[in-house]
């Protein structure tokens, strides 16, 4: 679904790159992570993946990024974003509308979604994001949270093929957070979208994606099956990414007793670990 090769990407004005030779390939109906330091590159990959960049961004732009086939270069930003959901980390940049309901229905019309479809796919959006209640209300009105559960619903009533998040989680409290990873989870499952996540809350973020890409200085250090990346949880500290805790602790009773233990991503995961070395 998503095909990059030798990405390298310099903003306008910039000294240095901020990518630097990224070739990455992500499945038809994968679910992505990707982490790294503060200042990486994470939010630029994401963005040469929607097509912002460089329709958007300007810069020196070498090797090549493909969605479902078409070159980000070559296909306008109109038709990258019906392929392409993006979220942005400052979702106020994405939200036009002064009404939460007219917000999700200006991208339904204006992307031609036939008028009898729209009802159900607002009334989708709104019940799984878990803001049915905030149909009406003003986006003026609405906390950082509530606005972000709202640029999610907008972008998901329009079913992309591809869904990019830019620490969606951000602005939210642990409840909700889990909500929307376990919204993505299932938009992924059950109709096979490609989701690809920037993410801090980690521990969160591999419970539920099935790959890791690492980077760090605008290059990928690492990439994989999520618990293959966490087995290297000393590479990943060294880089300065916080790795889950129930990751450190597979990590650490390894040490202690000379052996290798399966890598932990959840609690209940380490649980049933430690209950078993217990017997």
């Amino acid at each position: 679904m998503i095909d990059i090769q030798d990405l390298t990407f310099t903003y306008k004005d910039e000294p240095a790159p901020a990518l630097s030779g990224i070739s990455l390939t992500v499945t038809d109906g994968a679910f992505l992570g990707i982490i790294g330091p503060a200042g990486a590159g994470k939010t630029t990959l994401i963005r040469a993946v929607s097509g912002v960049i460089p329709h958007h961004y300007t810069g020196d732009y070498y090797g090549s990024v493909r969605v479902n086939g078409l070159d980000t270069v070559d296909t306008p930003l109109t038709d990258l974003s019906r392929l392409v959901g993006m979220v942005f980390q400052d979702v106020d940049s994405q939200i036009i509308s002064s009404v939460v309901e007219d917000e999700l229905l200006y991208g339904l019309e204006n992307f031609g979604v036939p008028r009898e479809e729209i009802p159900s796919r607002l009334e989708f959006a709104l019940d799984r994001v878990g803001i049915a209640d905030l149909r009406d209300r003003t986006i003026a009105s609405l906390s950082g949270g509530q606005r972000q559960k709202v640029a999610i619903a907008s972008v998901i009533a329009l079913r992309p093929r591809v869904l990019v998040l830019d620490e969606p989680t951000g602005e939210l409290d642990p409840r909700s957070s889990r909500q929307i990873f376990s919204l993505l989870k299932a938009l992924n499952r059950e109709y096979g979208i490609t989701v690809v996540v920037v993410e801090q809350k980690i521990m969160l973020l591999c419970e539920f994606a099935d790959m890791l890409a690492v980077l760090d200085q605008g290059k990928i250090v690492r990439q994989g099956k999520t618990r293959e990346v966490l087995a290297r949880s000393d590479e990943l500290e060294a880089l300065g990414v916080n790795c889950p805790r129930v990751t450190l602790l597979t990590r650490l009773l390894s040490e202690r007793l000379g052996k290798s233990l399966p890598v932990s991503v959840s609690l209940d995961e380490a649980e049933k670990l430690v209950r078993g070395l217990m017997q």
